[in-house]
């Protein structure tokens, strides 16, 4: 049996592993089917502290890895198929691989939710994003769309009104969805503007490497126009990796685990960081943060704090 699991290696789950090591916890790590998590797809993060000429989004993983490795975390390659948490020791399986910890943390992050197409894949971190904060700098000046009409869409476009040129939100309704006192604000910025009851069909150019564009279908007369921009944010909310709880951790009503006292959930043991459990701000630093208090709170309860 061992004394912690913690499942996923994004920021907050190798941050957990290092302090769980140092504390000599001997935790083990299961990498899930992203090793790394969301930023080994990014290209420059620059807000990293402590980098002020940026790291390369994968490399960053890999040194956390490195570090994690260094102090004796043991790494597990798959994805947890199946968890019981209704009994002490808490297990969990691999396949048809049993473990057992005697703690548990969450960290399996969250998922932006894409479009589906091809070349959005293929130019993520070449001018599509999913988050303004991390990429929003490389837009400086110049002109950009925004996919969607909630709250995430119109807070997005405000923060790239003061970066680039122009912001252009792509909705496929023919008002937004998000808070009226949001929307408003959005309305009264003069480099925000609206195509409304459109959809981004295609975006271009993976040829080239980099986004150049975009076709956009108006879905009331289906009528496509080419729209020429510099980047795409995808901004359709984003999906907690939390199936595999469902019924045995409290969750809000999106499915995001409900803590207390900082990482606890309604468990005694089994604790939650990062994107995970965190709606609103979701960063790498926020994550990383969470996944230190984590290791923190699990090296108490092992102890009987």
């Amino acid at each position: 049996m061992h004394n912690v699991i913690i499942i996923g290696s994004g920021p907050a789950g190798l941050t957990a592993a290092i302090y769980t090591a140092r504390a000599q916890l001997a935790p083990v790590v299961i990498e899930g089917m992203e090793p790394g998590g969301q930023l080994t797809t990014t290209t420059i993060v620059e807000n990293w502290p402590g980098s002020p000429q940026g790291v390369e989004g994968q490399q960053l993983m890999d040194d956390m890895k490195a570090q994690a490795l260094k102090f004796g975390t043991i790494f597990k390659n798959g994805e947890v198929s199946k968890v019981n948490l209704t009994a002490k020791p808490f297990s969990l399986f691999i396949g048809a691989e049993k473990l057992e910890a005697a703690s548990l943390v969450i960290a399996t992050g969250a998922s932006a939710r894409l479009l589906g197409q091809e070349s959005e894949k293929k130019l993520m971190g070449r001018g599509v994003s999913v988050c303004a904060t991390c990429d929003g700098f490389f837009f400086k000046g110049k002109d950009v769309l925004v996919v969607g009409g909630g709250d995430t869409a119109i807070e997005e476009a405000v923060f790239l009104s003061s970066l680039a040129a122009k912001v252009t939100v792509v909705h496929r309704r023919d008002e937004l969805r998000a808070e009226k006192i949001m929307q408003q604000k959005a309305f009264e910025i003069p480099n925000i503007h609206f195509l409304w009851d459109s959809v981004v069909e295609n975006i271009q150019d993976p040829q080239k490497g980099t986004v150049t564009g975009a076709s956009i279908k108006n879905v009331k007369t289906g009528a496509i126009s080419s729209h020429p921009c510099d980047g795409i944010f995808i901004a359709i909310g984003h999906t907690p990796n939390t199936t595999l709880f469902k019924s045995q951790i409290d969750m809000d009503e999106k499915g995001y685990i409900k803590t207390k006292n900082g990482t606890e959930t309604n468990i005694a043991g089994v604790f939650a960081a990062g994107d995970v459990t965190d709606p609103v701000y979701k960063q790498a630093v926020t994550s990383a943060g969470m996944g230190c208090m984590a290791a923190l709170d699990t090296e108490r309860y092992l102890k009987g704090i």
